[in-house]
């Protein structure tokens, strides 16, 4: 992948609907070579689908945090499994140096967000956590 292909997903995640000629004037390059590119990108799975993003999607969640958590022991299998049965959890992502994982978790209210925080840091094995509240998204990716 090269700097154009680079610009044409930055210019993509901007806006998948953009015109094949918006695209090309953008890139500074031709239609067809953005036609090429883009099947390119798709047939070597770079690029493995286009989404669409509702309005409804951005109202979900309206409370919304990140807990990192850390764990004793040999228990993050274990401790995975627990966080992927809570229905408020939407992601669990491994990751190294202080913290083993962080955890998107996303709720209605700041209660909920609570009673769902002290419900996982009653997990055996947790060691400890740290939460931050998302306030606000800039750029929401896929």
């Amino acid at each position: 992948m090269d700097e154009t292909d680079r610009k044409l997903i930055s210019a993509l995640r901007h806006d998948a609907r953009a015109s094949l000629s918006d695209l090309a004037t953008r890139l500074g390059v031709s239609r067809s070579t953005v036609r090429g590119r883009m099947e390119r990108l798709k047939q070597s799975g770079e690029i493995v689908g286009f989404s669409v993003v509702l309005r409804g999607d951005t109202a979900r969640d309206p409370v919304r945090g990140l807990m990192m958590i850390g764990i004793e022991g040999r228990g993050a299998d274990r401790i995975i499994r627990q966080l992927n049965g809570l229905s408020a959890v939407r992601a669990v992502h491994t990751t190294n140096g202080r913290w083993d994982l962080i955890v998107e978790i996303g709720t209605d209210t700041l209660e909920a967000l609570d009673a769902t925080l002290a419900q996982i840091r009653k997990f055996d094995g947790i060691s400890s956590s740290e939460t931050s509240l998302l306030l606000n998204t800039r750029k929401a990716g896929g």
